[in-house]
């Protein structure tokens, strides 16, 4: 009985914390080089102080906030994402410092984290542009109205 209690327990364990680790607060860490940016709100960074199977061109999702898709529904949605993806382009470009903080793992293995140039908050920027929505997991907006 007691063995199968403890291989019950083993068993049940990496699923109980499976869960959690999407939660779990990875802390803050300095963006070695930003390496591609696929659209307003996703981008691959390199980040030194982390081996190189897991700091090398990891990719990052802004926190809190959704820009519009280059694949859009409509003409409306490509241009502004185009725009937002150029402002990003930009902040990250000529940053002296970019900060990730606050990190934590999203879907498709990408880090999701609050980012920081000199400083300043990429997402409250998109935000004051119209060029990004709050996000929190809900229904996604639509840039098409």
């Amino acid at each position: 009985m007691k063995i199968t209690k403890i291989l019950l327990l083993f068993l049940l364990s990496p699923s109980l914390f499976a869960g959690s680790i999407n939660n779990k607060n990875f802390g803050n860490v300095r963006v070695t080089e930003v390496t591609s940016i696929y659209d307003g709100d996703t981008f691959r960074v390199n980040i030194a102080e982390y081996p190189s199977i897991i700091g090398e061109r990891i990719p990052i999702r802004i926190n809190g906030i959704d820009t519009p898709e280059l694949r859009g529904k409509c003409k409306q949605e490509k241009i502004l994402a185009r725009k937002a993806k150029q402002v990003t382009v930009n902040i990250l470009r000529n940053a002296k410092v970019i900060e990730l903080r606050n990190m934590h793992r999203g879907k498709y293995f990408r880090i999701v984290a609050d980012v920081y140039v000199d400083g300043k908050s990429v997402a409250k920027e998109l935000v004051k542009r119209d060029l990004a929505v709050i996000y929190h997991g809900h229904k996604k907006s639509n840039w098409c109205k």
